[in-house]
């Protein structure tokens, strides 16, 4: 079950760029409010059913939870909005180099902040990896700050969720609920001004666009959802290997589904990527007991 939970998530952020193909014409920050507010309508109606408000409240007692809960909000508000830009404006390649990063970029936050230390091979495949992220700012290709600001916004945000107090469910609830009233404005000035896709017949297609945003919090909520129930019934160095399922599905799509360039500068960065990723999955891996050392050698 905690294996098809991880699968799940991963598999959900992978197929994502196909949804928000689909919202194309609506500008991203109005995408990102209507995935705040139905995510958050969601999400009062699991933590109802579930019993969670208990856990909701205690978050809400505590002053310096709730301003991590605020820090953390902002970060994947930031992460949520330059992943939709970058999807909607031809850019699934950069987005997929940013989460193949992003593993990594955990890696040294760990070390940078928390005082973690590294294993030799992973040191390596840190380097192997900044490697190729330096041969790809240096080509002066691809807007490389869109890997970049996933890659670091996702990393803190997680750094942020691992010291706060507060499990998935409740954190998740309260990190939409603190977006929520910025969601609301910005749909609300959108309104005004007559440049708000929602309910507007002028638009053209508006029952259809109606439903793919109403279907946002479903799409936003499932999946981390998913990867909380895998997280409480899996090890994490297995399902940590899973992450790579998004980017990878993502690449795909951009190449064979979008038609985006892919260059010979591009090829060498995935490359020295995906073989820093996958020397640091057999390490951890074999640290994990999974993998004899010899198949790491």
């Amino acid at each position: 079950m905690g294996a098809l939970c991880g699968i799940g998530a991963y598999v959900s952020w992978g197929l994502l760029p196909l949804f928000l193909k689909l919202l194309v014409g609506v500008p991203p920050v109005q995408i990102l409010a209507h995935r705040v507010l139905w995510s958050v309508l969601l999400l009062v109606v699991i933590v109802t059913v579930v019993r969670g408000w208990g856990a909701v409240r205690t978050a809400c007692r505590s002053r310096r939870t709730l301003l991590l809960l605020c820090a953390s909000a902002v970060l994947i508000a930031v992460n949520w909005l330059v992943y939709i830009w970058a999807v909607v404006n031809g850019h699934v390649l950069e987005a997929s180099l940013g989460y193949f990063i992003n593993p990594l970029v955990n890696v040294a936050i760990g070390v940078a902040v928390l005082g973690e230390r590294l294993r030799p091979v992973q040191m390596v495949a840190v380097a192997i990896a900044a490697v190729g992220v330096a041969v790809l700012a240096l080509s002066g290709t691809g807007a490389l700050w869109i890997s970049i600001m996933l890659a670091l916004s996702f990393g803190t945000y997680g750094l942020v969720r691992k010291v706060v107090a507060v499990d998935a469910l409740a954190g998740l609830t309260l990190e939409t609920a603190l977006l929520a009233p910025i969601a609301a404005g910005v749909l609300a000035w959108a309104a005004l001004g007559g440049d708000a896709p929602f309910g507007a017949p002028a638009f053209g297609q508006s029952g259809r666009i109606d439903m793919l945003l109403m279907t946002a919090g479903v799409v936003t909520a499932l999946p981390l959802l998913m990867f909380a129930a895998a997280a409480r019934r899996m090890k994490y160095a297995t399902l940590g290997l899973f992450q790579y399922i998004a980017p990878s599905l993502q690449f795909a799509e951009a190449v064979w589904l979008f038609g985006e360039p892919l260059r010979t500068v591009h090829l060498v960065t995935f490359g020295l990527i995906w073989a820093g990723c996958a020397l640091y999955a057999v390490d951890t891996l074999r640290a994990a007991g999974a993998v004899p050392a010899t198949a790491a050698e």
